[in-house]
């Protein structure tokens, strides 16, 4: 099927391997299997830091949500966080931030901290500070690293920093990012850290400062699973983001397409329709989820680009919300996947056409959407 296929990549290696073995009872199960503990991976992501830092606004951000959306962790200028709390991404749950006490506070002590918090629960860790990193964090940092986990610096409210260094005639936003840069790592030296990668941010300017460069090192650092699982849920501030998701999901289609394939020839009537039907729409509302294409992520996007819910919705007309996608949807759209879905039971690679097909331009559909509504200047790869 590599000729009539209209997904652009050759399937992966590891996904045919499993068809080509012979028996495709066996395969479809792998592959079911396969998919199944993509989906599920759970990723635990620890935000930790002084109260006051910044941390719940930063666990917002990065959840694509504002202080005051209905499900935000609460911010505010006392201690607000007490205890651990968990925020599972809006749209993909197996996904959580969660929100630790403040250190450093007459509440915690420094050396009963790491038992409340339950640290073996978490992937890995992200330290905030808005000031100065002190003997706390690298305490905790060092725990961190016993625990043969990883951990990372962040600086946040550089935007604070700078308003006020504005104020001086000679100033220079480079110079004053590198100074505040220069000046975390020294406090780290003297705390006796040795990693002093340090990244700065401001949780309502994701597109400034270092937060693609932050995403992009914990991607590198992430299993294949769960490194695809971040990508999909992260907020879609760049074009960057929108690509990634992109290419993340074609290896996707492939595995779902493979999977139908293996379906479609079982000696079962009626089965391999059943079961595409119930296979594409799970994965096309996922597509749906990861891209944002959901009534509250539109409704919040609106909100974003200063534009009417309604004139969005008329800008995606063409393409699917997640609630829309039923099996009615399918049956209506199957003609422009040439009717597979209905007339090529039974067939050896028909089901798998079907479904590369209607995935494929779906990802396309919602990737070029996006890109225009995001970032109408910029030039943007074809997707075959």
């Amino acid at each position: 099927f590599n000729q009539t296929s209209q997904t652009s990549e050759p399937p992966p290696k590891a996904a045919m391997a499993i068809v080509e073995r012979g028996n495709l009872m066996a395969a479809a199960a792998e592959l079911q299997k396969k998919l199944e503990s993509i989906e599920n991976t759970p990723l635990d992501i620890a935000i930790m830091g002084e109260s006051g830092a910044g941390k719940s606004s930063f666990v917002n951000a990065i959840r694509g949500l504002h202080d005051d959306d209905e499900g935000a962790a609460k911010t505010g200028v006392k201690q607000t966080t007490m205890k651990r709390k968990a925020y599972p991404y809006p749209r993909l749950q197996n996904v959580t931030i969660w929100d630790l006490p403040g250190i450093g506070t007459p509440s915690f002590e420094a050396d009963k901290y790491l038992n409340r918090v339950k640290f073996n629960n978490y992937d890995f860790f992200i330290i905030v500070t808005a000031t100065c990193f002190t003997s706390y964090h690298t305490t905790l940092a060092r725990a961190i690293h016993r625990l043969g986990k990883r951990f990372y610096y962040v600086r946040s409210k550089v935007d604070i920093d700078l308003r006020a260094e504005q104020r001086k005639r000679n100033f220079n936003k480079e110079r004053t990012l590198q100074e505040i840069r220069e000046d975390c790592k020294e406090n780290l030296r003297k705390a006796g850290e040795t990693s002093l990668w340090v990244f700065l941010l401001c949780s309502w300017e994701l597109t400034e400062y270092d937060f693609q460069l932050l995403q992009e090192t914990l991607e590198n650092e992430l299993d294949d699973q769960k490194r695809h699982i971040f990508i999909l849920v992260m907020p879609n501030i760049s074009a960057k983001i929108l690509e990634k998701k992109k290419a993340e999901l074609q290896e996707h289609i492939w595995e779902v397409a493979l999977l139908s394939c293996a379906i479609g020839v079982l000696p079962v009537p009626g089965l391999s329709l059943i079961c595409d039907v119930a296979i594409l729409v799970f994965h096309m509302k996922r597509y749906c989820l990861a891209f944002g294409l959901d009534e509250e992520s539109l409704t919040r996007l609106a909100k974003q680009i200063d534009k009417p819910v309604a004139e969005l919705k008329s800008a995606i007309r063409n393409s699917p919300l997640a609630s829309a996608i039923t099996k009615d949807f399918l049956d209506d759209t199957a003609e422009d996947a040439q009717n597979i879905l209905t007339k090529g039971e039974g067939s050896l690679g028909v089901s798998s056409l079907s479904s590369s097909c209607m995935l494929s331009r779906m990802r396309s559909d919602f990737y070029f959407l996006l890109s225009n509504l995001l970032f109408p200047s910029f030039k943007y790869k074809k997707i075959r």
